[in-house]
């Protein structure tokens, strides 16, 4: 009876001992062996592994990029002007030997890279105007961020960390400032307008008085030209009528001109008082004879 006693006991502490040596690593991460706090081994490789059992202890980092979301902030602009600025980060650890002696843990990492964007982003910051800032929306942000990146990737190297990106994620005005500075914008962007519509105002009165005086030209050009084709028309006109009743013709002309004009004196009951030398009186001597 002792004996199966004994040999459960020494089967139950075999299995302690056993699961106590065992480890598993996964996918995404490492795992650094510690023997009396100094790390003898680092997995990096999904699987199973041994350490020595109540020696040594693991500990168990993440192997992948890491986002991290700053809090927001407020920073000075270089004419002192308070902008509410959030940031993110992307890092990983890429020594996680070196990164357990310096930090050794996450939170502590992330409360280092607070400090190295926080102080970043203020100093480059605090080289820019706030009205540059709203009103370009920091159109060179890709190079703003390139240099915030590059300064924090090197505050950091010293840790095991490799800095991937640092970006704005969101800047903004202070809310108790919002409303002032909103003002001041919408006031700032009348004024343009107004000198817009002005000189829109200017070139379209130039262009009108241009149009204007070229129609006037092109007018009083088609006018003389107008002139100058009746001109033309009429004396055609008078030569052709000179030609036609010219000779014979023009005694006919005359003659059927007269006696329109006899038809048309003796409509109706009148008197007709003619001198001897007028052309009709001529037609009725003829009658008479």
């Amino acid at each position: 009876m002792i004996k199966k006693i004994l040999a459960g006991c020494v089967l139950v502490f075999a299995l302690i001992i056993l699961l106590s040596s065992m480890f598993i690593v996964t996918e995404g991460e490492y795992v650094c062996i510690r023997r009396f706090g100094k790390i003898i081994d680092t997995k990096d490789s999904a699987g199973l592994y041994f350490k020595m059992p109540f020696v040594d202890s693991k500990l168990t980092l993440p192997n992948k990029k890491i986002l991290y979301n700053l809090p927001a902030s407020n920073v000075l602009t270089k004419d002192k002007k308070d902008m509410v600025i959030d940031n993110y980060i992307i890092w990983y650890i890429s020594d996680p030997v070196e990164f357990v002696k310096s930090i050794g843990y996450i939170s502590e990492a992330e409360r280092r890279i607070d400090a190295a964007v926080y102080n970043t982003v203020k100093n480059t910051m605090g080289t820019l105007e706030q009205n540059s800032i709203i009103n370009e929306k920091l159109s060179g942000r890709g190079e703003f961020d390139k240099i915030v990146t590059d300064e924090v990737a090197r505050q950091l190297s010293g840790y095991g960390i490799t800095v991937y990106d640092v970006k704005i994620k969101k800047l903004d005005l202070p809310i108790e400032n919002e409303e002032t500075v909103y003002q001041r914008m919408i006031s700032e962007r009348e004024k343009i307008a107004e000198q817009y519509r002005a000189e829109g105002e200017y070139e379209a009165n130039k262009i009108k008085n241009e149009v204007d005086k070229q129609v006037n030209i092109i007018i009083s050009e088609a006018k003389a030209s107008a002139q100058e084709l009746i001109g033309e028309g009429e004396a055609e006109y008078i030569k052709i009528l000179s030609e036609a009743y010219s000779g014979e013709k023009k005694e006919f002309y005359e003659y059927i001109k007269t006696l329109e004009a006899m038809k048309a004196s003796l409509k109706g009951e009148k008197t007709l008082i003619l001198p001897l030398d007028s052309p009709i009186t001529k037609y009725f001597k003829d009658i008479d004879n």
